[in-house]
């Protein structure tokens, strides 16, 4: 495993970052021991780098993993807070959930542009000054667009971007791949530490694995590659594409015969709310035959985050 010190931070962290949303209750819903033990098996490969967010519900996992581990692994956890209450809580749950004194990364969650930071505000402060106190070591923020890249690099307080880039661009919510690629590589020129998302575009890029995650991975702006991982077959997978290799025919034909649904149960009110808080504008509200409002799902534009699936107040969301 290759380690790369995350911009200005000092952090060092595996090129490799271990996403944890996919084994998390809104995906492949692993029990605690399986989730817990594939942390722990990613750790004794070199993965000492892992993402989380409070949204994800899966502290627990990471937490029992920690504890059977002789020193902490990088973790990066995300909140949507946006005062200095909510991020105060937000912080404090983690450090109790993940039974840690402190976070290593500590982000705001899905930041769009100059306006929602302005309005983050406080909660970016908080998260600073928690820095200073020692509660926190680095702050950030995740996004999937582009002019939240580029607004970042001028708020001071923000140390890393972890930025949606895949080969096709899929997931960008404005501007190009081009686009985007230009912000990283400003935003690394800057000193932000930089770590990507979606790099195989929520799993549509499953197909072209090698080929999405080289693309990426050789891109010497980008310190290191957030992959969901749900399975030991796609540690190894991981594993092996990260160092430009390619893995066992049995791990290939295992993942290959693997795909992503988003699952919408008959028993949708149709509410509205998981189409409010899709990030992609995939959900919308259509009339059934019988007059009723209920969510369908675009799937070109769905990446299977499973975000809609914790804003349902009926559970009737799921990815498979």
């Amino acid at each position: 495993m290759k380690y790369r010190s995350l911009g200005r931070t000092g952090i060092l962290v595996s090129t490799l970052c271990f996403g944890t949303l996919t084994m998390s209750p809104c995906q492949a819903n692993l029990s605690l021991e399986e989730g817990s033990e594939l942390l722990r098996e990613a750790y004794e490969h070199g993965v000492n780098f892992w993402d989380t967010a409070e949204f994800y519900d899966n502290y627990s996992y990471l937490a029992r993993a920690v504890e059977k581990l002789q020193q902490m692994p990088i973790i990066a956890t995300k909140t949507y807070a946006s005062t200095t209450i909510e991020a105060e809580y937000s912080l404090e749950k983690a450090r109790q959930e993940l039974n840690i004194d402190y976070i290593p990364i500590f982000m705001l969650h899905e930041q769009e542009s100059r306006l929602t930071l302005e309005g983050h505000r406080p909660a970016l402060e908080y998260i600073a000054e928690a820095v200073l106190r020692g509660t926190v070591q680095a702050s950030g923020i995740s996004c999937h667009t582009v002019a939240a890249v580029e607004a970042a690099i001028e708020f001071p307080e923000i140390d890393i971007i972890h930025p949606i880039i895949n080969i096709n661009g899929t997931g960008i919510r404005d501007g190009s791949l081009e686009n985007m690629l230009t912000a990283i590589k400003k935003a690394f020129d800057n000193g932000l530490g930089i770590y990507a998302m979606k790099v195989l575009g929520g799993g549509h890029l499953i197909s072209r694995a090698d080929e999405a995650i080289n693309f990426v991975r050789e891109l010497d702006y980008i310190h290191s590659l957030a992959i969901g991982i749900g399975s030991r077959d796609e540690l190894s997978a991981n594993l092996f594409y990260m160092q430009g290799l390619t893995p066992s025919q049995n791990v290939l034909d295992s993942l290959r015969g693997k795909s992503r649904n988003l699952l919408i149960e008959d028993w949708c009110s149709g509410c509205g709310l998981c189409a409010a808080g899709c990030p992609q504008g995939a959900l919308s509200l259509q009339k059934d035959v019988e007059g009723n409002s209920r969510a369908v799902v675009d799937n070109s534009l769905c990446l299977f985050c499973g975000y809609c699936s914790s804003r349902c107040p009926a559970f009737c969301i799921k990815v498979y």
